[in-house]
């Protein structure tokens, strides 16, 4: 192997996930063999799913079932339609993801049973397979690429991360290595939820879709911390594995209302923001019904912001709670509205509000 800054940046990224965040992590180059009991169980390098791995945490997340069951749930996640767009197909993935997997089998008794096959333990972060593969080779239909470090969570590849020597701009990562994975390896988005580029100093996290203006700094891992715009940093609040699967459940939202569907993943402000807002809701009677105040500046994600409070406790807290938006004027009434509607939270049509 050669050491350039680029490995080096590399190796020290996957050991720090690694030792500090618990990942397991695997250098795949060329020690990856091919095959059921190989190292990464794929059976050859077009797989992006590792099938073994996302099939045995079925089995135990949601154990008792016929084989059947857990062969049509590996199928539905797997399986994509080449008419699909990029982002349309990442979106369907996501629901699945997010909400689990229908599947229809027939029980001791013959009879036709349906049920929905959950993925993760979203309840217990550290129940979930945690596996960081550097230097993973991807064949496309007509090019081989190999990807720096890839993220499986329960053998799904949920987090892609592009890593440059010290000296070189983000940007560059953007522009030369990530987008050209978008063209010629794109099956390994197709179940991406975040995007990392780092260089070892500084970091940045956006997600599939987005131009790299909107990628962002990862500052503080609490709220009342002093901000430090590091990789370390980064790495801490987004990799973590609580954090990460919280992310994943409650902090990735697709918003039509601008036509195009846009795939939103929260900044660092929000958050933490909506995290401390949740925890006020359930501590809300030691409070005596007062949550706090929530601010921010000027186009830094309000109504995103609701949305991903609003459904989070719903998720997370149960109960039938009402939210009452009050605004002070009718065009930013009607842009939250169209926010919530376009990510899907709400439907007048359906339930009027």
């Amino acid at each position: 192997m050669s050491y350039t800054e680029d490995t080096l940046v590399q190796q020290t990224t996957a050991e720090f996930m690694e030792q500090e965040l618990g990942w397991e992590s695997v250098y795949a180059y060329n020690n990856e063999d091919f095959g059921p009991n190989s190292l990464l169980g794929r059976e050859s390098d077009r797989d992006v799913v590792l099938s073994r791995t996302l099939r045995a945490k079925l089995v135990e997340l949601n154990p008792g079932l016929p084989d059947l069951a857990y062969d049509e749930a590996v199928r539905q996640i797997t399986t994509t339609s080449a008419a699909q767009s990029l982002l349309a197909t990442n979106r369907e993935k996501y629901n699945l993801l997010r909400d689990g997997v229908q599947v229809g089998f027939r029980n001791a008794k013959g009879e036709l049973e349906r049920r929905r096959l959950r993925l993760f333990d979203f309840n217990e972060p550290l129940n979930n397979d945690f596996l960081c593969v550097r230097e993973l080779w991807v064949r496309g239909d007509l090019y081989r690429r190999r990807a720096d470090i890839v993220g499986f969570v329960n053998g799904l590849p949920l987090l892609f991360m592009e890593c440059k020597n010290v000296y070189k701009d983000l940007q560059t990562a953007y522009e030369r290595n990530y987008k050209d994975y978008l063209d010629t390896i794109p099956h390994l988005f197709h179940h991406n939820a975040l995007i990392v580029l780092g260089n070892g100093i500084e970091a940045k996290l956006g997600s599939l879709g987005s131009p790299y203006k909107f990628f962002h700094d990862w500052k503080r891992l609490e709220e009342d911390e002093p901000g430090v715009v590091d990789m370390a940093t980064l790495l801490k609040g987004v990799c973590a594995k609580a954090n990460f699967m919280d992310l994943v459940e409650n902090f990735i939202l697709f918003d039509e209302s601008v036509g195009q569907a846009r795939k939103i993943l929260a900044r660092n402000h929000q958050f933490l923001g909506v995290n401390r807002a949740i925890q006020a809701v359930r501590d809300r009677e030691a409070r005596n019904g007062k949550l706090g105040v929530f601010w921010h500046t000027q186009g830094a994600g309000k109504s995103y912001s609701m949305v991903f409070f609003t459904r989070k406790v719903h998720r997370k807290l149960g109960g039938n709670f009402t939210f009452l938006v009050l605004t002070d004027r009718e065009d930013l009434d009607t842009q939250i509205y169209k926010t919530f509607a376009g990510c899907g939270v709400v439907d007048s049509d359906r339930d009027p509000c």
